[in-house]
């Protein structure tokens, strides 16, 4: 048991609270008790304690879409003229990449955005996978990554036709492997989840989506990117006569499990669909912007009642940058400073995460409270202003930087204290990954983009 004292609680409970003069006991992965913090000393006076110093404590943060297996990328020279749109940045950049990545490469590629999402508070992710080149067992290998650094991943490979009918069978077999492990494991490990992936409409046929469908388990859902692009709508129009989401409704893939990314080129009746068949959403706006593919309606979406959560598509797993992304695009998208309020950004980035993770583990998360999983992190900040349950959101937006993180908990176990990691040894993964795997990778990507060329 641990006994954590000399902190602000923030509860992010509903309605939320700051909590002040109390201490937080963990027993195991749950917290157990908070209360009187001179009362629980001298209760619990033998235990080991952890002393916040005065720092917030929150629930870690959590990332509803992300993508290990690109980091590699991280200042990667592009060959040719920069892309014009959408479609080229996948055929120049991700499509090339994926299939650049072998299984050693997979691995370092979570871990170090594994590192990232530790110093940056990011306690649980749910990833989408792709490497074309090293279909099987691929998922073993950010599994692998997920345990030996202690966070909580949900994992999933994108079935994509791009590659050949083979390959597509492969990424079928290898999100259907996973699942029954992780099905058979999640009694000794609740770190982990499996999703069915999919890449997006404009890269999968009729006969794979029902392939899919036929052999996902009811109770699994699928994780796929919708309408990212106003191509992937053209290309669904002229494959079916319908539009993306319908489409993913006709094949059953909308669901209360299931999540469809990004959301932006989807019209009233499609909003309706995700709305009805409870599927989650996820926003990326720092992605978005990159990519320059539009500004999700998610004020909309959220009016509608659909459940809008927020991920980062691959970029670091500082969520408060997203938070602040968000927060300012859509405003000077609709050039309208009233647009976008941080209580919105809360209720995708605080309350809609939570709920879509504790859907995912079957868990509570997300939230300071006796029975939660105790995934906690400690906030060095030091406010000038006053600082209350109504004003906190906007302290964030305006405040609020990873660096303030000092100490990281998941499950319990403390995975950075004092800014020093606990279970990962950082320094040797980057240099292995800098010196020896990255070369390889960016050789790799070069033939293979040179190939799509032909």
């Amino acid at each position: 048991m641990i006994l954590i004292t000399n902190g602000r609680i923030v509860t992010w409970d509903n309605p939320n609270r700051i909590i002040e003069d109390q201490a937080i006991l963990i027993d195991g992965k749950l917290i157990k008790e908070i209360d009187d913090q001179d009362r629980m000393v001298i209760k619990y006076g033998e235990i080991e304690r952890i002393d916040a110093k005065g720092s917030f404590i929150f629930p870690g943060n959590i990332c509803a879409h992300t993508h290990f297996y690109g980091a590699f990328v991280r200042g990667m020279s592009i060959p040719g003229s920069a892309a014009k749109d959408f479609p080229e940045i996948l055929e120049k950049l991700w499509f090339p990449l994926d299939r650049a990545l072998k299984k050693e490469d997979i691995r370092y590629s979570a871990l170090v955005c594994i590192i990232n999402a530790i110093r940056h508070g990011t306690t649980t992710l749910i990833d989408h996978h792709a490497s074309g080149s090293a279909v099987e067992k691929s998922l073993d290998e950010i599994a692998t990554a997920v345990e030996e650094s202690g966070v909580r991943a949900a994992l999933c490979y994108e079935v994509t036709d791009r590659n050949g009918e083979q390959n597509t069978l492969d990424g079928i077999q290898e999100n259907k492997r996973f699942i029954e492990r992780v099905r058979k494991d999640k009694p000794a490990d609740g770190r982990l989840a499996a999703h069915f992936g999919l890449h997006a409409s404009l890269t999968l046929s009729e006969q794979t989506l029902e392939r899919c469908r036929s052999i996902v388990p009811d109770d699994t859902g699928f994780h796929v990117h919708v309408a990212e692009d106003s191509a992937d709508q053209y290309d669904s129009i002229q494959k079916c006569g319908l539009r993306v989401v319908d489409r993913l409704f006709k094949h059953g893939i909308l669901g209360e499990k299931t999540i469809a990314a990004h959301g932006i080129h989807v019209d009233q009746h499609e909003m309706e669909l995700l709305k009805d068949s409870k599927t989650w959403v996820t926003h990326q706006p720092r992605s978005n912007m990159n990519n320059a593919v539009g500004v999700a309606s998610v004020e909309s979406m959220l009016r509608a009642g659909i459940k809008v959560c927020m991920g980062n598509d691959g970029f670091s797993n500082a969520m408060w940058e997203e938070w602040k992304a968000g927060y300012f695009v859509h405003k000077l998208h609709a050039r309208d400073p009233r647009v976008m309020s941080a209580t919105n950004i809360v209720q995708m980035g605080v309350y809609n995460n939570s709920a879509l993770a504790s859907q995912v583990f079957n868990q509570t998360l997300g939230v300071i409270k006796p029975g939660a999983l105790a995934d906690l992190i400690f906030v060095e900040y030091y406010p000038f202003t006053p600082i209350n349950e109504g004003n906190l959101p906007w302290h964030i937006i305006m405040g609020f930087n990873e660096s303030m993180i000092t100490t990281t908990i998941v499950d319990g176990k403390i995975l950075m204290q004092d800014r020093e990691l606990k279970t990962v040894d950082e320094e040797k993964i980057a240099y292995y990954a800098e010196k020896i795997l990255v070369p390889e990778v960016w050789k790799r990507f070069q033939a293979q983009a040179k190939e799509r060329r032909r």
